[in-house]
């Protein structure tokens, strides 16, 4: 009686107890396997006068399985919950109970405590094998119904996309987890060779008719995007479409790197996608320890540090321990938001958020003169075409005579290397905030040539600009624009039905300026490379279809003024030389004398002051010839 005590108190201790049905069942499927086994090779056996003698041998050739049981704990899973894992840890208990029984089999040929028939070895073996199948489909059985038709929580019905490495990881990790929400039902893959094939038990498709018609039948739901064929989906509109279309979520991993085949992927977590994750772009990689070594301990400087831009360079500079951040801008609630975030964020980085405007040269000039700074990045600066249109005296004392107080002063007190933010809205610029940014790049080039020739520093300061396009989640982008236009019910007011754009993700623009400012030499007009141009109107025709809402409409505003159908960013061969990076090119660039274009923007700032828009635009278009107004008032300038 002790014994039997302690084998119930072995099996049936609190965390156990409440998995005894499941050990029992597994009992019962074994018993039923023996009997079977006995069917086979004893046809005449199988009677109620030989129950308890069969019964008897049963038990004493599994009694074995116990012990596999405990071992790999079969019976503490979920049954409705099984996976995998759950099926291989039967098999293995199973497994191991046959090799103890083939072992004790020849010892029980001789025991004659109990009244039993002497199995021979394949008959045990067949029996273990009849009753690890059952418990098996006892499992996947349980599971189904479940599945099918007593979940309350249904799971979404799954295709993967991508069929290498992260297409199996991302399948095996949804086909383990028991708390996942997919249920795979098959793959979609762009290579037609595998079309019809099968992988992990479900059906392979390629993208053609037949995954339209593949994706109504199966009801399927959800797409789960391999995080190393995510630059592919991206690229393939057609199937983008053909999902959005079909109401069918899109769901993308939530890290920001790109995915290879030697990342861990049984723990990778989704998000749904939003508009941003579908444009299409080529991953950017950036050396960006080389970066941080460069700037670690140096004192740097940031201009316009609570905007889109400024703010993210703030945030990368920090990775890499800088020796002191002097942050400037004129907005003092965003800038009070990056207090806050450098606090909580880099509590360890000493940093000075100064609220200050860049066009007051001796404010600037006291700034300088305190902190010294080696580094100074400089993204201040008047970007919304419609507003500096409407305003231009204002784009020239902000972004004009700001640069030039920041690049004067920097050159005054040592500053290694001043880098400027620009935009691809400078080149053969249709309007007075594109304009301005290239007098800023005039003025920056023809300084550096300056100094240059000048060389009467040991160390002279470095000046390098960066010219690149829309960047996604900046302040006043489309896209949050259309998202409230959307939730409103709409109209999504577009100008132009053919208006396209470039676009970039704000991390990797900041990079790329990170990575210009370090490896540029000076004067040098650093061009990035954006990918593909988005079509507007398209954008909006996406985002609608994935917001799920309807009967919002697109509506054509007219081009603003001074707005182009489309941004020019010189990134091609022809206009463009080679550089350290294959997404960034040199622009090639007439030069402009310093004292020359010193003098213009001294004149331009006077006029300015008297805020007569038309002449303030014509000293702009002597200064930049190839300035012709677009849709603009100021166009009877170039007649």
């Amino acid at each position: 009686m002790k014994l039997i005590n302690k084998i119930f108190k072995w099996y049936l201790t609190k965390n156990a107890l409440p998995y005894w049905v499941v050990l029992a069942i597994d009992i019962i499927i074994c018993y039923l396997s023996g009997v079977l086994v006995f069917w086979f090779y004893y046809h005449g056996a199988i009677e109620f006068s030989n129950l308890s003698l069969i019964t008897t041998t049963i038990f004493v050739d599994m009694v074995f399985v116990l012990i596999g049981f405990r071992v790999f704990k079969t019976y503490s899973g979920i049954i409705r919950y099984s996976s995998f894992v759950d099926l291989q840890r039967v098999c293995l208990a199973m497994l191991l109970s046959l090799v103890i029984a083939e072992v004790m089999h020849y010892i029980m040929y001789f025991w004659q405590f109990i009244r039993f028939m002497r199995l021979q070895g394949r008959q045990i073996a067949v029996m273990y094998l009849v009753a690890t199948i059952g418990m098996v489909i006892f499992r996947v059985l349980v599971k189904a119904i479940y599945d099918a038709y007593l979940n309350p929580n249904r799971k979404v019905r799954t295709l993967i996309y991508g069929i290498q490495e992260g297409g199996i990881g991302i399948a095996n990790n949804i086909c383990n987890d028991r708390n996942t929400n997919f249920l795979l039902k098959g793959f979609i893959s762009h290579d037609d060779l595998y079309s019809g094939n099968t992988l992990m038990g479900e059906k392979i498709y390629t993208i053609d008719s037949q995954l339209e018609e593949a994706i109504e039948n199966l009801n399927i739901k959800a797409v789960l995007v391999s995080p190393i064929q995510v630059n592919k989906f991206r690229a393939d509109t057609r199937l983008q479409d053909m999902l959005i279309n079909a109401n069918v979520k899109i769901y993308l991993t939530e890290h920001t790197k790109e995915w290879t085949g030697e990342d861990d992927l049984t723990h990778v977590q989704f998000k749904e996608i939003n508009i941003e994750d579908l444009l299409p772009r080529d991953e950017i990689a950036v050396d960006m320890d080389a970066i941080g070594n460069l700037l670690n301990d140096k004192c740097i400087m940031i201009t316009g540090s609570a905007g889109s831009i400024g703010s993210e360079i703030v945030r990368q500079i920090s990775i890499y321990k800088p020796g002191k951040l002097i942050l400037i801008d004129q907005a003092e609630t965003p800038q009070h938001d990056i207090r806050l975030m450098m606090g909580f964020e880099y509590p360890n980085i000493k940093v000075d958020t100064i609220v200050a405007n860049i066009t007051n040269f001796d404010r600037m000039e006291s700034i300088f003169k305190q902190y010294r700074p080696e580094y100074v990045f400089h993204a201040a600066a008047y970007k919304h075409v419609p507003m500096m249109e409407n305003n231009p005296s204002e784009s020239i004392q902000n972004n004009v005579w700001g640069t030039k107080v920041i690049a004067d002063l920097s050159v005054k007190y040592g500053v290694r290397k001043f880098v400027m933010v620009s935009t691809d809205k400078a080149v053969n610029p249709t309007n007075v905030m594109g304009c301005s940014k290239r007098i800023c790049e005039i003025y920056c080039q023809s300084l550096n040539k300056k100094i240059n020739q000048d060389n009467t520093k040991e160390v002279s300061t470095q000046f390098v600009t960066t010219r690149f396009g829309n960047v996604l989640g900046s302040n006043g982008s489309v896209i949050p624009l259309f998202e409230k236009q959307i939730k409103s019910g709409g109209p999504v007011t577009v100008t132009d039905p053919n208006i396209i754009r470039f676009f970039m993700l704000i991390p990797e623009a900041c990079k790329l300026v990170l990575e210009a400012g370090t490896h540029g030499k000076g004067g040098e007009i650093f061009v990035f490379d954006m990918g593909k141009p988005v079509r507007i109107a398209d954008l909006a025709k996406r985002m609608i279809k994935l917001s799920g809402a309807e009967n919002v409409k697109i509506e054509y505003t007219g081009l603003r003024e001074g707005e182009k159908l489309y941004e020019e960013v010189l990134s091609t061969t022809e206009n463009t030389l080679p550089s350290f990076h294959e997404k960034v090119r040199i622009a090639q660039v007439r030069e402009y004398d310093y004292d020359a274009v010193s003098k213009q923007i001294e004149e331009l700032l006077l006029i300015s002051r008297t805020y007569d828009n038309m002449e303030i635009v014509k000293v702009m278009k002597s200064i930049v010839p190839e300035y012709i107004s677009n849709n603009s008032i100021y166009s009877v300038l170039d007649k």
